[in-house]
């Protein structure tokens, strides 16, 4: 009877006005995130236009993957320090400075007077926004009730897929408006400066990973390394090795679509005939993040359903089943956009996972460490994907072939499934 009445009651039933503060921030910081992330990837090239030297300007493609490329290797390097730095001093501290940072640096991004100067402030921006996710998704963890904790994580990762639209659309509206319109795009990443004050003023620490590091205090005087004790441990050293793997392959699939989709998009408008080519490329950007806002929501309630390998399996199946739909369409540039929105849900909104599935599976005095770690170590690495893909395109003999090469990487996630620890209707681990 017990059960009955549990499976009765909504999964929102009990949730707080604290539950809600920490999601409203997480959720925030994310979706900031999501607007610098973007904003760097609509404004590179005319940035680059007026920032490097004329005899340069023939190369803009290879400096716009180095600066994109750049952003996301400090963006993997801050997150693993973010994590093991949480786990130390606070999921709240930590957060607090990695939104100051990043809204600091974006705001300088917009001063810059040379191409050197832009990559040393997109670096220190990816530092920052790299210690924030991290921090953000073990807070929300650990303060919601285990009813409703994966559902909030997927709501929480929306907030990166609305931070993407909001730049594409906020690109889309001012661009042309003066040479230096890309100056402003950074100029707005300030707004996350203020969210400090609402989490300063509204937001507690987490409880949970209070009392775990007090426990771990009075049981011995001094605490082992995170990093140390999460590997020396054969349980999260198996757990941490197979979760890379997954992360390598969303990664590298990811970049095989969101690489990729303008330079196919355009093209194929241009054979149907319509007119201004060039807007199908954005319009089917704009789709595609409507997907994954779509895929990270339903995410939450596929993983509490189905369980979580489940979920895993889904998202990875479907993101190899939408790769070669998407990159040997034959119809019209209309119906493309349809084909963009479903991809996007499982290529880009699949990274739900992450913030769904990491935090189930580590105690409170490592949970932000491994998080961190398995989300940003693959970075490391897929960091020169932005810098290759043109190289990739002229191997590969054109877009659609590169793509289908690198979306093979999901099978990297169908083979680990086996591997996989199921969480569903665990509580989690103290």
């Amino acid at each position: 009877m017990a059960e009955v009445e549990t499976r009765r009651t909504p999964w929102y039933a009990g949730l707080n006005r604290n539950h809600r503060r920490v999601l409203y921030a997480t959720f925030a910081g994310w979706a900031f995130d999501g607007y610098e992330t973007q904003a760097l990837v609509v404004v590179v090239a005319p940035a680059l236009a007026q920032l490097l030297p004329a005899g340069e300007r023939g190369s803009i493609g290879f400096y716009s993957g180095l600066a994109i490329g750049l952003t996301l290797l400090g963006w993997g390097i801050g997150g693993l320090v973010g994590g093991v730095l949480a786990d130390y001093v606070g999921r709240r501290r930590v957060m607090l400075f990695a939104i100051v940072g990043y809204a600091l640096f974006t705001g300088l991004t917009a001063l810059s007077t040379s191409f050197e100067m832009l990559i040393a402030f997109r670096i220190l921006t990816g530092i920052a926004m790299g210690s924030e996710w991290a921090t953000g998704t073990v807070l929300l963890q650990e303060t919601w009730p285990d009813r409703a904790r994966a559902k909030g994580a997927g709501f929480m990762q929306s907030g990166f897929g609305f931070g993407t639209l909001l730049a594409a659309l906020i690109w889309f509206l001012i661009q042309g408006s003066s040479p230096g319109a890309w100056r402003w795009m950074f100029v707005i990443g300030i707004a996350p400066a203020f969210l400090v004050l609402y989490i300063r003023r509204r937001l507690d620490e987490s409880r949970r990973w209070q009392d775990a590091v007090a426990a771990e205090k009075q049981a011995q005087e001094k605490r082992t390394f995170t990093v140390r004790r999460l590997f020396a441990d054969p349980v999260n050293r198996r757990r941490v090795l197979v979760l890379l793997v997954l992360s390598l392959g969303t990664i590298i699939g990811w970049y095989a679509v969101s690489a990729f989709l303008p330079q196919f998009a355009i093209p194929l408008a241009r054979a149907s005939g319509v007119a201004h080519p060039e807007s199908w490329g954005a319009l089917a950007v704009v789709f595609y993040n409507v997907g994954a806002i779509l895929g990270y929501i339903a995410s939450g309630f596929v993983a509490d359903a189905l369980g979580r390998r489940w979920l895993v399996a889904i998202i990875f199946g479907g993101s190899l089943v939408m790769t070669p739909i998407t990159y040997l369409w034959w119809g019209g540039p209309v119906a493309f956009q349809v084909v963009a929105l479903v991809n996007g849900a499982f290529t880009l909104g699949g990274f739900a996972w992450f913030a769904i599935y990491l935090p189930e599976l580590f105690g409170s005095t490592v949970r932000s460490t491994a998080t961190g770690f398995v989300f940003n170590a693959t970075r490391l690495i897929a960091w020169i994907g932005p810098i290759v893909s043109g190289s990739l395109i002229a191997t590969f003999g054109g877009v659609s072939r590169a793509a289908l090469y690198m979306g093979t990487a999901y099978l990297l996630g169908l083979v680990m499934l086996p591997f996989l620890h199921e969480t569903k209707d665990e509580p989690l681990p103290p």
